[in-house]
């Protein structure tokens, strides 16, 4: 049996041979230097802005887009161009990356958190209901990881009780539901085109909607609530409270360039997780993410479950996670998280920090008592508890790169003495 490398035996993955993302060809490079060539650098109006925004509306199927510097924004103006403001509730899923919460928040919104699924990791349709009050307005769903969440029942339970849908889509361009793109199903929807994501222009995002009202309303909230003819010109004179959301001319034309890549290496995504998720199926101790029916994710990041009862140790969740992630490590497969506790267990809900002053909970517009405790949603401590993300799965890194992984798990998987091992020297 061949040696584990954390005890100095040779490693799997080679160092170097994981290769970043995203993919930069020479015509991403042409595409940022023409930016130069033409002397125009910024405007809502700027060539490659409108031509970028002409581009996703006809890539997603939606009738209005409007590109902004970071999903966050994005996320800020599809909650705001649906009229969401001081005392309205916000139903969002206690398991996401804080901006999407924050999102609400910066509109003087009040988030109400629910648990996600059992079987994936998306906001749990079933607990919906129970949250609803009379002061809910909207439901966030967050596409988290590259996986849609269950639209159709969402938006089942949004007509029936009038409400509005938010989507949060920063991790998922290309996600569908039943051949539906996420983005297009909801009422507003942001995305980030951070360089982490599916679609990456460094950073930046945009907003998409089929509303023609909350599209007025997000055009002037992107530029400091006045309103910008398409010709450029400006009366300097704002409507109301605007933001500065614009991006700039080389991300744009970076992200127009990325653009025309997109399908291919989402099915490349696609085509690495299958592979690592059937063959994890027969490796004991670990699992693959399961999707649900009618779903298709994107695979912004591939999921691994971690299941020591498999391989009947004697260690706990965490102790076994730890030590598998330094052997996988020490063979160059890095697995890690950035999520550490469910979003209503941070410090901003916990101490109700928002403007500092206890702010939006305790204005004149909410006239009601709410609490956060990370504790309250079970199913999110568990799955942070039990899940990590394996880096790499996303070209231009190879298939023969996965059948490398598998050949990592495999070793460790064999070896469950070493595992203890590892765990015991940690203690």
């Amino acid at each position: 049996m061949r040696e584990l490398a954390i005890f100095g035996g040779d490693p799997v993955v080679s160092a170097g041979e994981v290769k970043s993302w995203p993919p930069i060809t020479q015509a991403d490079r042409d595409a940022v230097n023409a930016v130069f060539d033409s002397n125009i650098f910024h405007g809502s109006n700027a060539p490659q802005a409108t031509a970028l925004q002409r581009e996703l509306e006809e890539y997603f199927g939606v009738k209005h887009c409007l590109s902004v510097n970071s999903g966050t924004a994005a996320l800020h103006m599809a909650i705001a161009s649906l009229g969401i403001g001081p005392g309205d509730e916000v139903i969002v899923p206690a398991f996401t990356f804080w901006a999407t919460a924050a999102a609400v928040l910066h509109h003087n919104a009040i988030p109400v958190f629910v648990d996600i699924e059992d079987d994936a990791f998306c906001i749990d349709a079933n607990k919906i209901e129970a949250a609803i009050t009379d002061k809910t307005k909207a439901i966030l769903p967050v596409h988290i990881h590259g996986m849609p969440a269950n639209m159709d029942a969402i938006m089942a339970i949004a007509k029936k009780h009038n409400l509005k849908v938010v989507g949060d889509a920063c991790q998922a361009h290309g996600a569908a539901v039943n051949g539906k793109k996420v983005g297009s199903i909801e009422d507003t929807a942001g995305f980030s085109t951070n360089r982490s994501k599916n679609l990456s222009s460094g950073e930046g995002g945009f907003f998409v909607t089929n509303d023609d009202d909350a599209f007025a309303v997000a055009k002037q909230l992107r530029e400091f609530g006045e309103v910008v003819l398409p010709s450029g010109t400006r009366e300097y004179n704002s409507f109301g409270l605007g933001w500065n959301y614009r991006s700039h001319e080389f991300i744009n034309a970076f992200c127009r360039s990325q653009l025309k890549h997109l399908p291919e290496n989402n099915a490349k995504r696609q085509e690495f997780a299958a592979f690592l998720t059937r063959e994890l199926t027969n490796i004991p101790g670990f699992r693959g993410p399961y999707t649900p029916p009618g779903r298709e994710p994107v695979y912004f990041s591939y999921i691994v479950r971690f299941c020591p009862e498999e391989l009947g140790l004697d260690l706990t969740m965490a102790e076994y996670k730890s030590a598998v992630m330094k052997i996988l490590a020490a063979e160059g497969i890095r697995l890690g998280q950035w999520q550490t506790r469910p979003v209503p267990g941070q410090d901003v809900f916990l101490k109700k920090q928002g403007y500092g002053k206890g702010c939006p909970w305790e204005c004149s517009h909410y006239n009601k008592k709410i609490e956060y405790r990370g504790e309250d949603y079970p199913v999110t401590v568990d799955f942070i508890a039990s899940h990590s993300y394996l880096a790499g799965v996303y070209p231009p890194n190879t298939l023969d790169l996965m059948a490398k992984y598998i050949e990592g798990f495999k070793k460790v998987s064999a070896q469950p003495d070493k595992i203890v091992k590892v765990a015991k020297e940690k203690r």
